[in-house]
C-alpha cells in the first residue's frame, strides 16, 4: 500500500466553518502531504488562493447534503466551483429521484460528469449508502459507471452512518477498476482507514487525517 497520506482528502464541511479553517486545512495538507482538502463551496476561491501552486487537490461539494436540488441548480453550482478553482466535485446523488425509480438520475450524473471533464476536473457521486439496500447500492454504482462518473463515494457524513467495510467490498465488486471509490463518513482512525483501503477504497474522506497519518508513523 502507498503512504496512507496519499489516500486522504482532509475534510471540513461543518456548518460553522470559518475562514481560519481554510488556513488549517491547507497547512495540514501541506505538512502531511494529503491528496487534497474538501471544504464548502463558499470557501473554494479563498482556498484556491491559499493553495497557491502546492500539490494539493481542491475538492468541494455539489447538491450537499441532501442531493434533491434541481439538476440546473447543481450545474450552476458546479460551474461556479470550477471557475473558483475546484479540481474535484463531490455531488450528492438525487436519492429522492433514485428511490422513485426515475431515469433522470443517470442523466443528471452524465451532465455533471461531462461538465467536470470539459474542465479537466473529477466528478465523484455520493450515493449515501446509509439510505440504500445492498441491491440499491449495486444499482447506484452501475448508474455511476454508465454515466461516466470518476468515483463513487459512500457518504456525506450527515446521515445516520458512514463508510462500512461491507459496502466498500460490495462497491468494489460491482464497479470496474477505472471507477474509483471514496470512503467517507465516520473514519476516525488508522486501522479503519487501512481496512477500507484494503477492501477497495481509493480515497479516504475524513476530518481525522492528521491523527490517522500520525498513527501510521508510530
Amino acid at each position: 500500500m502507498k503512504s496512507i497520506s496519499t489516500y486522504i482528502e482532509q475534510t471540513n464541511l461543518k456548518p460553522i466553518f470559518i475562514d481560519a479553517d481554510v488556513y488549517q486545512l491547507v497547512e495540514d495538507a501541506t505538512k502531511y502531504e494529503f491528496h487534497g482538502i474538501c471544504l464548502p463551496p463558499f470557501w473554494v476561491k479563498k482556498a484556491h488562493r491559499e493553495i497557491s501552486g502546492r500539490d494539493i487537490k481542491l475538492v468541494t461539494v455539489i447538491g450537499f447534503p441532501l442531493g434533491y436540488n434541481m439538476t440546473e441548480t447543481k450545474i450552476e453550482e458546479a460551474k461556479v466551483a470550477l471557475n473558483d478553482g475546484a479540481d474535484e466535485l463531490d455531488m450528492v446523488m438525487n436519492i429522492s429521484a433514485f428511490k422513485s425509480g426515475m431515469p433522470w438520475v443517470k442523466i443528471e450524473m452524465a451532465k455533471l460528469a461531462n461538465l467536470s471533464h470539459q474542465n479537466e476536473a473529477i466528478l465523484k457521486v455520493i450515493i449515501e449508502t446509509a439510505y440504500l439496500s445492498d441491491d440499491e447500492i449495486i444499482k447506484a454504482c452501475l448508474l455511476c459507471r454508465d454515466a461516466g462518473v470518476d468515483f463513487v463515494k459512500t457518504s456525506t457524513g450527515f446521515a445516520s452512518n458512514g463508510a462500512k467495510l461491507e459496502h466498500i467490498k460490495l462497491m468494489r465488486d460491482t464497479l470496474p477498476d477505472y471507477v474509483g471509490i471514496k470512503a467517507s463518513g465516520g473514519i476516525k482512525d488508522y486501522k479503519t482507514a487501512v481496512e477500507l483501503i484494503n477492501a477497495g477504497a481509493n480515497r479516504i474522506g475524513t476530518s481525522s487525517g492528521v491523527a490517522i497519518v500520525e498513527a501510521a508513523r508510530l
